[in-house]
């Protein structure tokens, strides 16, 4: 063992202490990711009303962040991940092409940001978006 002039051991810094990730983070990074992907409608239940009501929360001051997590549920260990994922998804995509790169993304931004492992990563598709429905998230029209 070294040790330095004021009496204690040279340790790597990035050894002195633990990080913990909350799983609210992981659930976050994960729900980003998963929009990304071409195909991917919405995050969450497909049911009109649901999405109508999440629409409306998200436009509450504060409602925001909530939404980035909306659909996703992560349960976060010390060096492992599981996750599951609920999505809408637009009509004509192939659907196991979409999930792939949902899974392929996901896995991708939660490992390279947070050096946790993806042990695994369910996707559940609870609608598709079909090209004449209304969309049931429609733009803020304030600025």
């Amino acid at each position: 063992m070294t040790e330095s002039a004021a009496g204690g051991s040279h340790r790597d810094p990035a050894e002195r202490g633990r990080t913990s990730i909350a799983d609210g983070v992981v659930e976050k990074i994960a729900g980003l990711a998963a929009r990304e992907v071409v195909g991917v409608h919405a995050m969450g239940s497909g049911t009109g009303l649901s999405r109508t009501f999440g629409a409306v929360r998200d436009r509450v001051p504060g409602g925001a962040k909530a939404s980035v997590s909306r659909g996703v549920k992560a349960e976060v260990g010390e060096v492992q991940t599981a996750l599951d994922l609920e999505i809408v998804v637009d009509y004509g995509v192939s659907i196991r092409d979409v999930a792939r790169a949902v899974r392929e993304n996901v896995i991708s931004a939660v490992e390279r940001m947070t050096g946790l492992e993806v042990v695994e990563v369910n996707i559940a598709v609870s609608d598709v978006k079909l090209p004449d429905e209304e969309d049931d998230e429609p733009e803020s029209r304030l600025h």
